[in-house]
């Protein structure tokens, strides 16, 4: 089974999140610690750039090495940005393979169709849907935006009980996980009557 993307992208932000916060955890303690005197007198009584850190700070190779750990967290920085405005939505749905090809359908065609085909519920005035996961077994995300008077069971009935197997049916699927979110729109203000 393929691995969900945005559950990836989750683990690795709480992981690097993890990470950063345990080494900011230590350096704090540490200082902590220092300043309390857990190190001996002389640390906690000592300059912060004592003649050991000078030196190492006047080291010959002390510029590339902080040159270089600026281009290592840069380039995390940077892919971890780039994750983050990665789309899971697949390309192309498949619809079946064998041994002489498979045959496939692009994504936009079943959105659309869902789209479409629950737009025209009453009491739906937006539908949107996304196709995730994988191209084999593809998870449905799909937010519903209803007039404030809508009859939202009965909208939660149709989409399922019509729009999802319509789905699956076109798919040849047994089954497609799917989330469903409703919202409401605003009332409509109505203008104040002027009397007469």
């Amino acid at each position: 089974m393929a691995r969900n993307r945005a559950r990836r992208s989750a683990r690795g932000n709480r992981q690097g999140l993890l990470l950063v916060g345990i080494v900011l955890l230590a350096a704090g303690a540490a200082a902590f610690a220092a300043g309390r005197g857990v190190f001996g007198a002389d640390v906690a009584g000592g300059a912060l750039l004592n003649d050991t850190v000078r030196g190492l700070l006047a080291a010959g190779w002390m510029p590339y090495a902080v040159v270089a750990v600026a281009f290592v967290a840069a380039f995390l920085a940077l892919r971890w940005l780039l994750v983050q405005g990665f789309d899971d939505t697949v390309g192309r749905l498949v619809l079946e393979r064998g041994a002489e090809g498979r045959v496939e359908l692009p994504e936009s065609v079943a959105r659309s169709a869902l789209e479409q085909e629950v737009a025209d519920y009453p009491g739906v005035r937006r539908a949107r849907a996304r196709l995730t996961e994988s191209a084999e077994a593809p998870h449905l995300r799909l937010a519903l935006t209803l007039d404030d008077d809508a009859d939202v069971a009965g909208v939660w009935r149709r989409v399922r009980s019509e729009a999802l197997a319509d789905l699956r049916r076109s798919l040849e699927l047994e089954s497609i996980p799917a989330v469903v979110r409703m919202s409401m729109t605003a009332p409509a203000k109505n203008p104040r009557r002027s009397l007469a």
